[in-house]
């Protein structure tokens, strides 16, 4: 006799990115030689400091379970991390530790999002954000945003969708699938109008280390109240070790650790004790360099999209990827991106997963891999769409 199921499984959609990394693993193992274009995840590893670091945790034995919100050393690191390059002043006492962003956000949610609750989005956005809120039962509003809001939500968009069911926003700035950052200026309107509703803000900064274009800057400048996620898979190379942290009002500190306590005891421990050393001198000098390399890649990869036909109405600013309209090539992206990598070898994935707005008419190109499998990849597409003629 099978359970019965959850309804709310029903509003859990299916992840096209990794169906498509399924078929492109079926392919390399019949031999097919792939470029992957498609998950977003560095090619570069943890650096060797941190290494290093988790080598010396282990043999010193620090492996047991440490505070639900971490251990200091890592909350001081962080919090100096914010003085040091954005010049805010972020106690560690409103840092969370947290087994990757995922865990951060499904913290911050599980605190304030209701049954039957509005949380306004982006379309397109990162799949998993809406579903984190659909997992406490409330429902991602996503709000179709264009080249014109470079993919983002702006404060007229907020105000004309907030409804009385509304709670607050989720915004990610650079974003996932876009590579599009929010300006300065009007995040801040944001944020003012959504304390105008007393509402929350919770911006996904993951990819803020990865700003190309102008100086850094974080949400939190704009306010104690405003909640941040931020991430080492990126920016830090640790996607495997899930470590990430949240940024919280003082007041909510203590829910979110009885939260914390209860769904995960703690981040890795071995992890934490590592990801001390990201915020040594040589470990931030080999982060800056690698940075560097990505912005080379995207100064590569945009125009050879666009000399391929695809429109790149947004050039990214930040993160690793590019949202590419393939309108000019094909009327499906779903179709499109299952024949390139069948017919090319590429990896690249479709609209489907970030929003009904752009599901076939945009894919996302993935730039976290080496320059000189981009150029492979072009010179695989340039092919490809000449035999199509």
């Amino acid at each position: 006799m099978n359970p019965v199921l959850a309804s709310r499984l029903a509003n859990i959609a299916p992840f096209h990115v990794m169906e498509l990394a399924k078929m492109a693993t079926e392919l390399e193992r019949q031999g097919r030689s792939i470029i992957h274009m498609g998950i977003g995840e560095p090619d570069f590893t943890a650096a060797p400091l941190v290494i290093e670091a988790a080598i010396r945790a282990m043999q010193d034995g620090r492996l047991q379970y440490t505070a639900a919100t971490g251990i200091p050393a890592l909350r001081e690191a962080i919090s100096e991390h914010y003085r040091r390059v954005y010049g805010l002043t972020v106690p560690a006492s409103r840092i969370v530790i947290t087994a990757g962003a995922s865990a951060a956000l499904l913290l911050a949610c599980a605190a304030l999002v209701e049954p039957g609750s509005e949380v306004l989005m982006p379309d397109p956005s990162y799949p998993c954000n809406r579903h984190f809120v659909a997992a406490f039962e409330g429902r991602a509003k996503l709000v179709p945003s264009g080249p014109a809001q470079r993919f983002q939500l702006s404060e007229a968009m907020v105000r004309e969708h907030w409804s009385p069911a509304t709670r607050g926003v989720l915004l990610a700035s650079p974003s996932n699938p876009t590579g599009t950052s929010i300006a300065h200026d009007e995040l801040a309107r944001i944020v003012d109008a959504v304390r105008e509703k007393q509402g929350f803000t919770i911006v996904d900064e993951i990819y803020q280390g990865l700003s190309y274009d102008g100086a850094p800057f974080s949400a939190l400048s704009l306010g104690d109240d405003v909640i941040v996620i931020n991430s080492f898979s990126k920016y830090f190379n640790m996607t495997g070790w899930r470590l990430g942290w949240l940024v919280l009002p003082e007041q909510l500190v203590p829910q979110v650790e009885k939260l914390a306590q209860n769904l995960f005891i703690c981040a890795s421990s071995v992890a934490q004790h590592a990801g001390v050393a990201c915020f040594e001198p040589a470990s931030i000098a080999l982060f800056e360099e690698r940075k560097a390399e990505f912005r080379r890649r995207r100064d590569y990869i945009v125009p050879a999209l666009r000399e391929l036909g695809f429109r790149v109405p947004v050039t990214p600013d930040g993160a690793f990827y590019v949202y590419a309209d393939c309108t000019p090539l094909a009327d499906d992206a779903d179709r499109l991106t299952r024949d390139m990598l069948s017919e090319a070898g590429v990896v690249l994935v479709p609209g489907l997963d970030f929003g009904p707005a752009t599901a076939h008419s945009y894919i996302r190109v993935s730039y976290a891999t080496a320059y000189e499998k981009l150029e492979e990849a072009v010179a695989r597409l340039h092919r490809y769409f000449g035999e199509r003629k």
